[in-house]
């Protein structure tokens, strides 16, 4: 069975932002003051439905999802596309697929301990953040 992610999280480190939005073509103005954010997180997991908040001091993100079900997914907030998502476990490994414009795009997240770690995968760019459970 995998893993419940319900949690508050508070962000505590990531590596390789820049390179990771510069593969979505994201302006340079916009991603340096991306990489200056330190996002919080915050999962409610209830059976096969979650929702996940990337909360900000620029602005929110949240997905609110099905596990297994493909929907599309508006990312005019990160970088103005839209694409299909599907998210589903691997393992204790919770995995998003989201195909359009770009190769190879999706992240997943997983538990080490109180720790949230998150794997962002761009074209042939990786980015890894880390938050640390606070609730």
């Amino acid at each position: 069975m995998p893993p419940n992610l319900t949690g508050y999280y508070r962000f505590v480190s990531q590596e390789n932002m820049d390179s990771y939005l510069r593969a979505l073509d994201i302006n340079v103005v916009l991603r340096k003051l991306v990489c200056l954010l330190k996002p919080d997180k915050e999962i409610i997991h209830t059976g096969d439905h979650m929702i996940i908040r990337t909360i900000t001091s620029l602005r929110d993100y949240v997905m609110d999802f099905d596990l297994g079900v493909q929907f599309e997914e508006d990312l005019g907030p990160v970088d103005g596309r839209k694409c299909q998502t599907t998210v589903s476990w691997e393992g204790d490994q919770l995995v998003c697929e989201q195909l359009g414009e770009k190769r190879n795009r999706g992240w997943r997240h997983w538990l080490e301990g109180d720790q949230l770690h998150l794997r962002m995968t761009a074209e042939d760019e990786v980015c890894v953040q880390v938050f640390q459970k606070v609730k």
